[in-house]
């Protein structure tokens, strides 16, 4: 089977909150042309197009079709969806073009969150029978989480603050992100909490986004960009949902995803980890070290569209790869209530 590799990423300004649309059209048209623009494709050259979004969060049924006006009525294609993070959109479109069905791909997402309370509107992944009903928001949730790992002596309240801290001063490089700039941990652990034992330097933005990556085999790849980041693996996991029965404090799934993988010269990682402790909780999963730079895009805690956050991780580990800055790098992308469902890609130089 061919390898697949990627040849174009490019994302929308993460913003509080758009005028637009929630089908995300707004949002899509400047990204799809960037990305034609940097690959030197068309329309006409994309084999297979898929999405990632969702309909609760958009607040209407099949908002994904509304989406599809971005591409465009004519010529017709040959279109896909997921209800849930554009990742996975991306591991639909890697397995066409590893099974020799076409040869290039365009993946996208797109998230509106300022149309709703995504709090309310995440308490919908819970169980549906037990736990929705109580309707328990995700902050609170990963609040629990937080404070599980203080009370086994995981890691401390100054260990996350370090986290949000890095995190802001990395995304002073990204035009695209919500958040940035420098910031003392003191100043942070200061701050009052939001949810107990969070604040809100530990909670990723609420934000309206999205973002688009172009696949090609890397046959073709190699005809379209001088670097191509091919990706060499790609495994997805997912734990229990009913929290009772998960430790919160660590990712079974990431690590068994992590596993799989050969992780070995990792040289930059990107992680879906939208509070500053699930980061810990994803470099012991995967066993890196001070070695691997961690999110250097300034990560979700800088910028977080929901349901192409994790798609954009994908891309910004690609672009190290495509801007020459590092030959092996490592994606994590997450869905799911409190890192329930995880999905972790290498990429490396085109050999």
């Amino acid at each position: 089977m061919p390898d697949v590799a990627v040849v174009g990423f490019a994302q929308a300004p993460n913003v509080r909150s758009t005028p637009g649309t929630t089908n995300g059209v707004e949002m899509l048209v400047p990204i799809f042309a960037e990305v034609f623009e940097r690959t030197g494709l068309s329309k006409e050259d994309i084999g297979f197009w898929c999405s990632g979004s969702s309909d609760y969060l958009a607040g209407r049924a099949f908002s994904f079709i509304a989406a599809v006006d971005a591409i465009g009525a004519f010529p017709p294609i040959h279109e896909s969806h997921v209800e849930m993070d554009a990742a996975w959109a991306l591991y639909e479109a890697w397995l066409k073009i590893r099974m020799g069905e076409v040869d290039t791909a365009l993946v996208y997402g797109f998230g509106k969150s300022s149309a709703g309370q995504l709090r309310r509107v995440l308490a919908l992944q819970m169980d549906p029978y037990v736990v929705a009903p109580l309707w328990p928001d995700s902050v609170s949730v990963a609040g629990i989480q937080a404070r599980l790992g203080l009370e086994s002596g995981l890691w401390s309240e100054k260990d996350l603050a370090e986290v949000a801290a890095r995190s802001r001063a990395d995304a002073a490089g990204n035009p695209a992100a919500q958040l940035s700039g420098t910031v003392e941990v003191a100043e942070l652990l200061d701050a009052p909490y939001f949810a107990d034992p969070l604040r809100a330097h530990d909670i990723a933005p609420i934000t309206d986004g999205a973002a688009v990556l172009v696949l090609a085999s890397a046959e073709r790849a190699a005809d379209l960009v001088d670097s191509p980041a091919v990706i060499t693996g790609i495994e997805h996991r997912v734990d229990s949902p009913a929290l009772g029965v998960r430790d919160l404090t660590k990712s079974p799934s990431t690590a068994a995803a992590g596993r799989a993988l050969d992780l070995d010269g990792v040289e930059v990682a990107e992680l879906h980890a939208p509070f500053t402790h699930q980061e810990l909780i994803l470099r012991d999963a995967l066993g890196l070290g001070d070695q691997v730079r961690i999110n250097p895009s300034g990560g979700v805690l800088t910028g977080n569209p929901m349901f192409s956050a994790g798609l954009a991780r994908i891309g910004e580990a690609a672009n190290r790869i495509l801007d020459g800055s590092a030959r092996k790098t490592l994606a994590h992308a997450t869905s799911g209530p409190v890192l329930q469902q995880n999905l972790v890609a290498t990429l490396e130089v085109l050999s």
